[in-house]
C-alpha cells in the first residue's frame, strides 16, 4: 500500500494545559478543527499512524542529538510531562516494531536515521494523539526530527526525509496516514512566549499548501530565528510531510492563540503519485 492521509497540525501544550484560559470562541474552533482532522483521518482507515515530530530535550539531549530519529517499539509511554500541568492523563501508546523496522530500513537508502526501541512521547506527539487518537488504538510510529538544538539539519534534508518515509510507506503491505506536527512562528519558554508573527506564518501555509518546494526550502536558519523564534525551526516537520505528500494543501484552520503561545494551525494534504 502506500500513504493514505497526510497532515499537519500544532502541539504546543498550552492547547490542552491552558484550554480553560484561552477565549472560549477560538478554543472551541481550534479544537473543532482539531476533531474534524480526527474524522478524517478515521475515515482514509490507516493501520498505522506516522508522527514526524520535534520533542523537546525529553529523550534527546546535546549529549546524543539526531538529526532524524523514528521510534522502533511495540509500545511507548506519554507523556513524560506532568499529566495535571498537561491536562492528558499518563498512558501506554500501541507502537509496530516490525513496521518501523520496514519503513527504517528503506528509508535508510537514501537518509541516514537513528532508531530508539524506548520513546516516552512528550507533548509533541501526546497533544495530537489526545485529540486525534483519543482511545490510543492507532499503532504509533514516531519520527523525531531535532528542531532543538542547532546545528540543524538544512531544511533540504528535512524534504529528503519525506521523500525517504513516502518510498519507504510505498513498499510495506500496511495503509499509513502521516501527521507532522511542530509549530510555526513561536517562542516557547522565552519572555517572548505567546509572540506569534501571523504574517509569516500564513505566508509559510501559503507556499505549503502549494508544496512549493523551491520556496519552503528557501528559508535560514537566521531569518527563522529573527521572523518566527525557536519554535519557527519546527517548520522542518511540515516540510517533511510535503516532500512525502507530494500533493496540494488545504488549511482547514489557523488563528494565533496567545495564550497557547502558538498559531495553531490544522492543514491537510492531497496524496500524489
Amino acid at each position: 500500500m502506500s500513504l493514505v492521509f497526510a497532515g499537519i497540525c500544532s502541539h504546543a501544550p498550552g492547547i490542552t494545559g491552558r484550554a480553560h484560559m484561552a477565549d472560549p470562541a477560538a478554543r472551541e474552533a481550534f479544537h473543532g478543527a482539531y476533531h474534524g482532522l480526527r474524522e478524517q483521518l478515521r475515515a482514509a482507515h490507516p493501520d498505522a499512524l506516522i508522527v514526524i515530530a520535534a520533542e523537546h530535550f525529553a529523550n534527546f539531549f546535546m549529549n546524543n542529538m539526531p538529526s532524524f530519529a523514528v521510534g522502533m517499539a511495540d509500545r511507548y509511554d506519554g507523556p513524560i510531562e506532568d499529566p495535571a500541568w498537561l491536562g492528558i492523563p499518563r498512558t501506554r501508546i500501541p507502537g509496530n516494531a516490525a513496521l518501523s523496522g520496514e519503513l527504517i530500513r528503506e528509508a535508510m537508502q537514501s537518509v541516514d536515521l537513528a532508531f530508539a526501541e524506548e520513546w516516552k512521547f512528550d507533548h509533541g506527539i501526546m497533544v495530537p494523539l489526545h485529540f486525534l487518537t483519543p482511545e490510543y488504538e492507532l499503532p504509533i510510529v514516531p519520527v523525531n526530527i531535532n528542531c532543538q538544538g542547532p546545528p540543524l539539519a538544512p531544511l533540504h534534508r528535512a524534504w529528503a526525509l519525506g521523500e525517504a518515509l513516502r518510498r519507504a510507506a510505498d513498499k510495506v503491505p500496511q495503509r499509513l496516514a502521516l501527521i507532522g506536527t511542530g509549530g510555526i512562528s513561536h517562542w516557547p519558554a522565552t519572555p517572548d512566549s505567546g509572540k506569534i508573527n501571523e504574517a509569516w506564518d500564513r505566508q509559510f501555509l501559503e507556499r505549503w499548501s502549494r508544496n512549493d518546494r523551491q520556496a519552503l526550502l528557501s528559508y535560514s536558519d537566521r531569518e527563522t530565528y529573527r521572523d518566527a523564534g525557536q519554535g519557527g525551526f519546527e517548520i522542518r516537520t511540515f516540510i517533511a510531510v510535503a516532500a512525502a505528500a507530494r500533493g496540494s494543501g488545504h488549511v482547514q484552520h489557523y488563528a494565533p492563540i496567545p495564550i497557547f503561545a502558538v498559531g495553531c494551525t490544522i492543514a491537510t494534504m492531497d496524496i500524489s503519485a
